[in-house]
């Protein structure tokens, strides 16, 4: 009996603890955190590159004189704009007019001179011919009375058989035919030395003495008119002009100073100009000649230029990592300077692949980003970006339709349970 009081006793005690219990109310587990989220889905972007740089020049014209000549006047002053064609100087000609007025008197009496040998030619060629047809005449005449004398002789010589004519005067016939010879010996001599007289001489169209006297003549004649010409070419070279529109960058003449064979004027185009843009092999690698690009120059009250690649150039010191991407740019009212501080963005081809926010990535690096799965765990995945237009990144890794957390930098980590907007 002593052992059962103690057991109600417990009983009655459980009792009341019970009772107890089911008086308080246990508080509800808290919700799991909300965090924003995106799809992962398939499509394009356009992506770019941003390459800082420096404004050059479209053309740098460095000009000098060969003249050796004093500056009569010198008419534009460092940063003045020119126009092509307009004169920035002009040297003094006084010496080489004076050379042109001797050059020009040269070649018109050398003129005179080839008028002299035609003439002249065409008068010794006409003579040589009728020197030539005299000579033939005589030689003719030569013939003609030798045989005349040689049939008298013959005659003469039958005559003194029969006795009807002396010895004396065959003898007499003979010596004449013997003279005759010899005349006609010397009539051919003349004859052959007129015929190469003729030929010696030849035509004034083609060749020959006269045609050489002449053509000797107007050679003479072609020099003095070349050397008149290079007096003028020089003459035109004392006016210095501008050879293309843009601005006197440095002038290093007076008026009485002499050009010697230094620079005088620099001229640099700067409109269009070029955006000078370096960066890595990495960075220039997908840049194509003709992406658009567009530049910006924050100390020219953030003007921005739009324009186009014309060249991606091999590095610039040999063995460097430093190349160079050319950018045309228009430069109206010659806003831009050269020299001038800019920031170029240069249009890459464009992507296609699975595109997700540039801020849901956890780092700089843009490896990582956080997953939610179907019942809202969170998990870290790594992944690699293809190429981004500075708000939206093409990445591999995970396949269109996952859900990602939209703000990389959201305090959720990986296993942790989150709500999300469906």
């Amino acid at each position: 009996m002593s052992l059962k009081v103690p057991s109600r006793l417990f009983c009655v005690a459980s009792a009341i603890l019970v009772a107890a219990g089911c008086g308080r109310h246990q508080p509800p587990p808290p919700p799991p955190p909300f965090v924003g989220t995106t799809v992962a889905a398939f499509g394009t972007i356009a992506p770019s590159q941003s390459l800082a740089g420096i404004i050059a020049p479209y053309e740098n014209v460095a000009i000098q004189s060969s003249l050796v000549e004093p500056a009569d006047a010198v008419n534009v002053q460092e940063g003045d704009v020119v126009r092509k064609g307009q004169v920035l100087a002009q040297l003094d000609t006084a010496d080489l007019q004076a050379q042109l007025q001797s050059d020009t008197a040269t070649a018109d009496s050398n003129r005179a001179n080839t008028s002299h040998a035609v003439f002249q030619g065409s008068l010794t060629i006409a003579q040589g011919v009728d020197a030539l047809k005299s000579d033939q005449a005589a030689v003719g005449q030569a013939q003609q009375t030798l045989t005349n004398d040689r049939q008298n002789l013959d005659r003469d010589t039958n005559l003194l058989k029969q006795g009807y004519v002396s010895q004396q005067s065959v003898d007499q016939q003979s010596t004449t035919v013997r003279n005759d010879e010899h005349a006609l010996d010397a009539a051919e001599a003349t004859l052959a030395g007129a015929r190469s007289n003729v030929q010696a001489n030849g035509s004034l169209s083609g060749s020959g003495l006269q045609a050489a006297a002449v053509q000797q003549s107007q050679a003479q004649e072609d020099v003095a008119i070349a050397q008149a010409r290079q007096v003028q070419v020089s003459i035109a070279k004392a006016t210095i002009y501008s050879p293309i529109d843009g601005v006197v960058v440095n002038r290093n003449i007076n008026p009485g100073e002499y050009p010697g064979n230094r620079q005088i004027f620099t001229i640099q185009q700067t409109d269009p100009v070029y955006a000078v843009l370096h960066g890595s092999s990495a960075q220039v690698a997908d840049i194509k000649p003709g992406a658009p690009a567009t530049v910006v120059a924050s100390d020219v009250h953030a003007t921005h230029l739009s324009g186009a690649v014309v060249g991606v150039l091999n590095q610039v010191v040999p063995g460097s990592t430093d190349f160079i991407v050319k950018v045309l740019l228009q430069n109206p009212g010659h806003r831009l300077r050269s020299g001038t501080a800019v920031q170029g963005r240069v249009a890459l081809p464009v992507l296609r692949g699975v595109r997700v926010p540039e801020t849901a990535f956890i780092d700089d690096n843009h490896d990582t980003l956080l997953t939610v799965g179907l019942d809202g765990t969170v998990k870290t995945v790594k992944v690699s970006e293809v190429g981004s237009d500075g708000l939206t990144s093409v990445i591999a890794g995970i396949p269109s339709g996952t859900r990602i957390v939209s703000n990389g930098q959201s305090s959720v980590g990986d296993g942790e349970k989150v709500s999300y907007r469906q």
